[in-house]
């Protein structure tokens, strides 16, 4: 790398960059339940990035979320063990996402993105450590060039907003083709086919070179699992490594928190005001057809356990559905048992939880089934009209056909949430449970506003 630096002094020897390159994995011990604890708390920070990217946040945004969410979720009790966290939570995770091309793709651009962020909130001492320790193969140029083409940097700086050069101001100099992005967005000097990229833009080349590396350590992973790893570890870290990738990362719904309890005659009216598509549109075909196949039986039944339906009640709605169909006889022998053992009381008495958004969207409904997600399963005909009988219209729903088409179901989800409620929802929606509490909260405060408003006015 070619340096352009007047009055250039070489950074001091004890600065050592805290963004690790992940080029070797670590020999380390790893308890077992660190190594999913560590790498959950690592991908609700990659999830977190792949939703303000898919939002389209703008690049200071997207730097000051993932430092809030790298301080959220990748802090340890011991000072001393960040690092570690940080370097085994990414190899883990490299496990878990090396399997698949699609797994590889998205591992590649958010683990790309994060250290993206990363570097650029690191001060200018620890960004040229790192470039030390890339290494990358090119020499100091003299003074003299500078000299040369300064003008012609000072004219590139203007023209992208950019502050006038300083007297210590740092330049590297590269080919071109290492700084794609910068070179299409017209923001470097060019000189027969070398790009001069102030120290201010070598993001963009330090990223290029981290994406290459990863990029070819993935594959490698792939096949070290392939034909060792997941053989020898079927016992033991296989389980954890094939489940890692759709474990759900939220708050636990088994049970319901701030709505204890709904009613059988309240269901009617909170499906229509705070059910998410995916079970409006179950609880709907299970009043026009009167029953519902294992699949949808399942998915709505422990979301309406999750909601605060009772046990008792939730025998009595399933049986004044279903008795229409098949009747009360049948009823009691061979589905009011599925029922029970959903919430604990039949079987191994195990305390169902309901279904998370990864959790449906993964799901792959057969002829006559109508769970899923409706967002990656509908027609985009039959999309669009059960967006528009929840009263989504105009913009909002082109804004979520958009998702769709790029397969963001979540948030196709968030933005059906935000156009309903009249509010933005940051946090997105992450499970079919947390968009009814969050819907019923909104309702709830806006009541109470009405409330206000009309004894304010008498």
């Amino acid at each position: 790398m070619e340096i352009v630096r007047p009055q250039w002094k070489p950074p001091s020897n004890d600065v050592v960059s805290t963004l690790p390159l992940y080029r070797s994995a670590p020999a380390l011990e790893v308890r077992l339940e660190d190594f999913e604890l560590y790498a959950m708390d690592r991908l609700r920070v990659l999830k977190g990035i792949s939703d303000g990217l898919s939002r389209g946040k703008k690049a200071e945004e997207m730097e000051k979320l993932v430092n809030d969410l790298w301080k959220v979720n990748m802090k340890h009790p011991k000072a001393v063990e960040v690092l570690d966290k940080d370097v085994i939570s990414h190899f883990v995770l490299r496990l878990v996402y090396c399997r698949t091309e699609d797994l590889r793709k998205w591992f590649l651009s958010m683990e790309t993105a994060l250290f993206r962020y990363r570097f650029r909130l690191l001060a200018a001492d620890a960004q040229r450590a790192l470039l030390t320790e890339f290494g990358l193969p090119y020499r100091m140029v003299a003074r003299a060039e500078f000299e040369g083409i300064k003008e012609k940097l000072v004219q590139v700086a203007r023209s992208i907003g950019q502050p006038m050069l300083s007297s210590d101001a740092i330049f590297y100099k590269v080919p071109f083709e290492e700084v794609p992005e910068l070179v299409a967005g017209r923001k470097v000097f060019i000189c027969k086919g070398h790009a001069y990229v102030a120290m201010n833009q070598v993001v963009s080349l330090v990223v290029t070179q981290f994406r290459s590396l990863l990029s070819k350590a993935l594959i490698l992973t792939n096949r070290k699992w392939t034909s060792a790893i997941r053989e020898q570890e079927k016992d033991r870290l296989t389980p954890i490594v094939e489940a890692l990738c759709s474990s759900y990362l939220g708050p636990d719904y088994s049970q319901p928190k701030e709505f204890a309890e709904i009613s059988i005659k309240d269901i009617d009216l909170v499906a229509k005001s705070s059910f998410p598509l995916c079970m409006r549109h179950l609880f709907e075909k299970l009043r026009e057809d009167h029953h519902l196949k294992h699949g949808g039986r399942m998915q709505l039944g422990l979301f309406l356990k999750g909601v605060g339906l009772k046990l008792d009640d939730a025998l009595a709605f399933w049986k004044a559905e279903f008795s229409q169909k098949v009747g009360a006889e049948r009823f009691d022998k061979e589905y009011a048992y599925s029922i029970r053992h959903n919430y604990g009381r039949e079987g191994k008495r195990t305390d169902y939880t309901p279904y998370s958004c990864q959790k449906i969207i993964s799901l792959t409904p057969g002829v006559g089934d109508h769970h899923g997600c409706p967002y990656r399963h509908f027609s985009e005909e039959n999309l669009r009209a059960a967006l528009c009988r929840m009263g989504v219209n105009g913009s909002a729903v082109e804004d979520v056909m958009d998702k769709v088409r790029n397969r963001h179901y979540q948030l196709a989800c968030t933005l059906t949430f935000e156009a309903i409620h009249g509010l933005s929802c940051d946090a997105g929606i992450n499970h079919p449970n947390q968009y009814f509490s969050d819907s019923q909260k909104t309702l709830k405060v806006k009541s109470h506003s009405s409330e206000q408003r009309e004894s304010t006015v008498d």
